[in-house]
């Protein structure tokens, strides 16, 4: 295999993981959601943390790093229009992503405190799970654009 093949085989399964790993994440925090049992929510909130940090951060550090060598192997310019707008839509998708694993480990405190007091979620709560939902949209639109970026390549 030649360096450029390895290079886009690994920022491939970067994306691939990053895609992969928020939809899953996005796919359990909703369904623990609707089922309102704080110690489901607690469980999942505690994987959904788990995953993030282990999966999506790698994957975040991985991709400007396979990009990037992707860019100079391959003699592309950064300032080619696709790999621009690839760079903004990856600062927005992280922009959306940091705030909301803050947002997840402020849910999984909401559902431990309680748990430990036998309540039902407050409103801090669900405040907080409408602000992760809609932090996911544009990062989720955004991951779709990376993808159609790479595979195009378009020329603006």
């Amino acid at each position: 295999m030649e360096i450029y093949e390895f290079l886009k085989l690994v920022h491939i399964l970067g994306a691939a993981i990053l895609f992969g790993t928020g939809l899953g994440i996005a796919f359990f925090m909703f369904c623990a959601d609707r089922t309102r049992d704080a110690h489901l929510i607690l469980g999942t909130a505690k994987t959904v943390i788990v995953a993030d940090f282990l999966f999506t951060a790698s994957a975040v550090v991985l991709q400007p790093i396979s990009g990037l060598a992707l860019v100079y192997v391959a003699g592309h310019s950064l300032w080619d229009s696709w790999i621009l707008l690839s760079l903004l839509l990856y600062v927005l998708v992280g922009v959306c992503w940091i705030p909301v694993v803050f947002i997840q480990i402020a849910l999984r405190n909401c559902a431990q405190t309680a748990v430990d007091k036998g309540e039902a979620l407050g409103a801090d709560y669900q405040r907080l799970k409408r602000i992760w939902f809609w932090l996911g949209w544009p990062a989720f639109l955004g991951m779709i654009g990376l993808f159609w970026l790479m595979i195009s390549k378009p020329v603006f």
